[in-house]
């Protein structure tokens, strides 16, 4: 296995205005993606969905982050959950899919799961070491942040509460946690996870690969760094002046908000596009080196936005991931090759969050060197 981790460190520490991007091999790696799952992607923050998934007791969907099976419920005490979907008798899934259920019931030997993971029945279960209480569903770390439902399989997991003040007071204005959502999708790209998060992280390419959906609206010449800090990255896609306005949002929004687009990532896996009245959330599960899930959830402000707007938006932006899929997984290939080198990074206003995101990657490596 060829240790990468000198090759990330010394691109850490060129000059900060001279970055060069990660070869190819770290994007196809599988000893290196089997590296990440057990460091950041074991370790870190995964956005799951949105909170409005499960409105009411016994809604819930589900998940596989990494090795791990996942249901996403809330419960009858109206707290959200995230549960191993597992029976604890020979481990058989519980649940597909999304729905509404007053109990988990195994399919395989009909043992019964209250929404809390408690386990409320085990027919015929004469085994005098048997303890029900002993068999609750594992509950996992959860965090909820402006309506988003996050998750970390490790235990000692740090909240990632305070660690972002000033991305926090960049979304503020919006009200994100306000937002009801209109649109739920999921679909899986042939590409490396990083791939994705770098690719929504940079105005770069936006009118060369956009520039029938996004080039009119977001332009890369008006692409500007935004706030950046531990474990997250954003920028601003701002609308030239003659852009119409899309949306009031918030009351309290300046014009300035009302009139950008606001791209943020929390590291490792979760990328967002925040406007006055559409939120657009790309949450990345990671299969291999060279595949992922996507979901991606579309959420509106109140009544901003009429029915027939918010099909066009779905629209739009189904076209969007169509587009940069298709570039993604044609990189992807390309990828492989031995002349798939360190190339030079834009300026900060371009690709300066794809800097921020290898330094957080470094960072971590670093960590588990020590």
């Amino acid at each position: 296995m060829t240790d990468l981790r000198p090759i990330l460190q010394s691109l850490a520490a060129l000059p900060a205005d001279s970055p060069m991007g990660l070869p190819g091999i770290f994007y196809t790696s599988a000893e290196r993606f089997d590296w990440e799952k057990k460091t950041v992607l074991q370790k870190g923050w995964h956005c799951l969905g949105r909170q409005d998934e499960v409105p009411e007791a016994g809604d819930f969907f589900t998940v596989q982050l990494l090795e791990e099976p996942l249901i996403i419920v809330r419960g009858d005490d109206g707290v959200v959950r995230v549960l191993a979907n597992v029976c604890r008798h020979r481990g058989m899934p519980l649940a597909e899919g999304r729905g509404n259920v007053k109990r988990f019931i195994c399919s395989y030997h009909a043992w019964m799961y209250g929404r809390d993971g408690a386990l409320l029945r085990a027919t015929r279960m004469e085994n005098k070491g048997f303890d029900a209480s002993s068999c609750r569903l594992h509950s996992y770390n959860i965090q909820l942040w402006n309506g988003f439902i996050y998750c970390s399989l490790d235990a000692e997991a740090a909240p990632f509460s305070n660690e972002a003040e000033t991305l926090d007071a960049l979304l503020e204005p919006y009200k994100s946690d306000t937002f009801r959502l209109v649109h739920v999708a999921e679909e899986v790209w042939h590409t490396n996870w990083k791939c994705l998060v770098e690719n929504f992280m940079e105005g770069y390419h936006l009118s060369v690969v956009h520039p029938q959906t996004l080039h009119d609206y977001t332009p890369t010449g008006l692409a500007k760094k935004s706030a950046s800090g531990p474990g997250f990255t954003s920028y601003m896609a701002n609308y030239p002046e003659t852009a119409a306005r899309r949306g009031k949002g918030a009351a309290g929004l300046s014009d300035a908000e009302r009139h950008r687009s606001t791209l943020f990532a929390r590291f490792p896996t979760h990328v967002a596009s925040q406007a006055a009245s559409l939120l657009v959330s790309l949450s990345i599960f990671p299969i291999s080196a060279e595949k992922i899930r996507v979901k991606w959830t579309m959420s509106v402000y109140g009544d901003d936005l009429d029915a027939a707007t918010i099909q066009e938006r779905i629209q739009l932006w189904e076209e969007v991931n169509t587009e940069d899929r298709e570039k993604l997984e044609k990189m992807q290939i390309a990828l492989r090759s031995q002349h798939a080198q360190s190339g030079p990074l834009a300026g900060d206003d371009f690709e300066g969050t794809i800097h921020d995101f290898q330094l957080w990657l470094a960072q971590q490596d670093a960590e588990l060197l020590d």
